[in-house]
């Protein structure tokens, strides 16, 4: 019934017969990805499928298929974690990354020995009522972490990205200070890009968002992280908004998933996270210019993936 539901939703959100099709490809990949199967922990993974927890459950299942916290996080080292807090909305409205799983992430990285944990986000609505609305500013206090603002140009230093179409940015101090660099995407769909995930989550630790929008945006998407990649991609997809993206109307386009995606790999997290929406990552522009600039990899088939069903 839930399959049935979910391709319900898709065809009303779809254009066409082949959008339709595809879809159902990729559901189908879906379903392979985040399979039942179990594999012990170990270090060797490329990337972790979790479904079926709460978000502290998954995250821990996850890093430690990869090792553990300290394999990314040192004694005395300074972290910056970057979720998604773009919208004035609650979180079970699904437009911000879960306050609970940055929380959590947050304790993980202070367990390891994380001098401080900064957490901040370039906001499209008012950066005071987002950092409120979402639950993510209460939530990182509360777990010992410490919110900066990024509401002005001051914050910013240009950088050189050279990339294709995006030659220089305009970077948040925290990212450039940073030990360790964590992003924390909501896992969602989108007007302009057919989705929102660890590639897109970095327009928010830029200061220009408006000239990558004018100047081919997919490019600078996948431009971006050639300046530099996260250490860790954590994708939440406990709650996803599966229509009217990036902001959504209301309850009603979100849908309960209960998964996670974890990775080292920025384009095999966006890629396996696509397939979590019902995509086809080849249909996604940014997802493919940043595989064959070489970013990372977007061919799960050829990546080593643990798949927890909690």
């Amino acid at each position: 019934m839930e399959r049935r539901e979910f391709m319900k939703r898709l065809c009303l959100g779809a254009a066409g017969g082949t959008l339709i099709a595809k879809g159902i490809k990729a559901q189908t990949e879906t379903l392979k990805l985040l399979g039942s199967s179990f594999i012990p922990s170990g270090t060797g993974y490329d990337l972790v499928a979790v479904k079926g927890g709460e978000p502290e459950v998954m995250f821990d299942k996850a890093i430690a298929a990869l090792g553990g916290m300290s394999q990314f996080v040192k004694s005395g080292q300074k972290v910056v974690l970057k979720p998604n807090i773009g919208w004035d909305v609650a979180p079970e409205r699904a437009g911000n990354t879960n306050p609970q799983l940055v929380s959590h992430i947050i304790k993980r990285c202070l367990e390891a020995g994380a001098a401080e944990v900064c957490v901040f986000d370039n906001s499209c609505d008012n950066w005071v009522k987002t950092y409120k609305t979402s639950g993510i500013e209460e939530a990182v206090k509360s777990a010992g972490g410490k919110m900066f603002p990024a509401n002005e140009e001051r914050f910013f230093k240009t950088v050189n990205v050279q990339g294709k179409v995006l030659k220089t940015a305009a970077v948040h101090e925290l990212i450039l200070n940073s030990d360790v660099f964590i992003n924390v995407p909501i896992l969602k769909n989108h007007g302009s890009t057919l989705f929102t995930g660890s590639m897109k989550n970095l327009m928010g630790v830029v200061w220009d968002r408006r000239f990558w929008h004018r100047n081919n945006l997919h490019q600078c998407i996948a431009d971006f992280p050639k300046f530099r990649k996260p250490d860790l991609n954590v994708v939440d997809a406990y709650r996803v908004m599966y229509r009217n993206g990036p902001r959504g109307l209301s309850m009603a386009d979100v849908k309960l998933m209960k998964s996670m995606i974890v990775s080292r790999d920025i384009v095999a997290a966006d890629a396996a996270a696509a397939r979590l929406l019902g995509l086809d990552p080849n249909e996604i522009t940014h997802i493919v210019m940043a595989n064959n600039s070489k970013i990372g990899t977007m061919d799960l088939s050829k990546l080593s993936i643990q798949r927890i069903n909690i």
